[in-house]
């Protein structure tokens, strides 16, 4: 019990001490383990019972935190680039609404997959802006 409160502590500790690109890092992380995770449930037998509540919880963690992303966008500062991330989240979502009304893992692996590639590449950027502070956070999903 001592262990998971110290960890539980250091997770809390790292939201309130990380910059803002650190915690959009941090999201991308939580919405691919999500994916994975939900992936994962696609994978186990039928005869669990409590399969597609899993994957139903995990899909929609997702989605939630894709609608953050979503909603973090400054339109004013990203101009366009922040246009084609809305629809890039917009798609991802639909996806998203789409594998679980249909119980279907596709969907599901190719946003994980496109999602996987924004984050590197958000990671990589943070990484050549603030190297000291990102270092620990190399894939961390």
């Amino acid at each position: 019990m001592v262990a998971l409160d110290h960890a539980r502590t250091y997770r809390v500790n790292s939201v309130l001490t990380a910059s803002p690109g650190q915690l959009v890092l941090m999201l991308y992380d939580g919405a691919l383990r999500a994916l994975r995770l939900a992936r994962e449930g696609f994978a186990q037998s039928d005869a669990d019972p409590r399969r597609y509540e899993g994957i139903n919880t995990n899909l929609l963690k997702a989605q939630a935190i894709i609608g953050e992303l979503q909603d973090t966008l400054d339109h004013e500062a990203g101009g366009e680039f922040a246009a084609t991330m809305h629809r890039l989240y917009d798609y991802y979502n639909r996806r998203l609404l789409e594998a679980n009304i249909r119980k279907d893992a596709q969907p599901v692996a190719e946003v994980e997959r496109l999602l996987r590639e924004v984050r590197d590449a958000w990671a990589e950027m943070l990484l050549k802006q603030e190297p000291s502070r990102i270092e620990g956070l190399r894939g961390v999903a």
